[in-house]
């Protein structure tokens, strides 16, 4: 014991036990990258990611990197897995056609096989959030009643409570969420696009993500049975449609008063 405790003691015990730590963190992260690289072939064949890198080089480099690594112009990629790319090009989001300070809704320009192929690149650069599985979309599984309150928990102060969208700082805004499928609602929530903040399985598990997209769908679906939406902004608009409409009929009446004849 007495030996053991002087050798506890020795100064190069730290630099002993800060090695081995080193190789025991070294050799865990080794393993776990070669799960994801296995994970990553599974889902997506060699073909499709060397397709995927020939698009990413023409199209997306510029802003990106040649290795997704990010630059002055663009974020790097290495982790946002196949998600964040499905969404982004498949809502014509990206490529962007100008910097600025949101990138808009625009027709895709690329197919449903080139947005694929794009994603299994990207995917294969670092593990990040899949596509989700039909299961997760199907809303005929949900339910609308908890996903409302989890959207107006978590959503409602950007997206307005009626998901009719909202101005942000600077010239960000969120979009209205009528007519957006539940596949790019779904990444949406699991990659944090834009202004966005990222919702994972921790925060909002892909139960209540179906949820909330059952929800989105059904007030899409109700329309507006009350007569004119007004942007589904609520009294704010309604309140000045009426005090424009009524002050307007007001002078009118009195123009009609004051040019009849006496």
């Amino acid at each position: 014991m007495k030996a053991l405790s002087q050798r506890r003691r020795h100064p190069l015990a730290a630099v002993a036990l800060l090695l081995m730590g080193l190789l025991v963190t070294g050799g865990l992260y080794a393993a776990a990258g070669s799960v994801n690289e296995a994970q990553a072939s599974t889902v997506s064949s060699a073909s499709d990611i060397e397709e995927g890198e020939k698009l990413f080089v023409a199209n997306c480099a510029t802003c990106h990197g040649m290795n997704a690594e990010g630059s002055s112009n663009g974020p790097s990629l290495v982790g946002v897995g196949a998600a964040a790319v499905d969404f982004q090009v498949g809502t014509g989001r990206m490529p962007m056609q100008m910097q600025g300070p949101q990138a808009p809704v625009k027709p895709v320009q690329f197919d449903d096989e080139q947005t694929a192929q794009l994603a299994a690149f990207v995917a294969s650069l670092g593990a990040g959030p899949a596509i989700p599985d039909e299961e997760m979309l199907d809303t005929s599984l949900g339910n609308s009643a908890a996903g409302g309150e989890i959207f107006r928990v978590n959503c409602a102060m950007c997206h307005n409570a009626a998901a009719a969208g909202g101005a942000l700082t600077r010239g960000k805004y969120a979009p209205a969420l009528d007519g957006v499928s539940e596949k790019h609602i779904y990444e949406a929530m699991s990659t944090g696009p834009q202004n966005m903040p990222v919702f994972n399985d921790s925060n909002i598990t892909p139960e209540e993500k179906r949820d909330v997209i059952t929800f989105l769908k059904e007030i899409e679906a109700q329309g507006s049975p009350g007569g004119a939406k007004l942007g589904s902004l609520g009294p704010v608009s309604e309140g000045l449609f009426i005090w424009t409409a009524g002050l307007g009929i007001v002078i009118a009446f009195t123009i009609w008063l004051t040019s009849r004849p006496s």
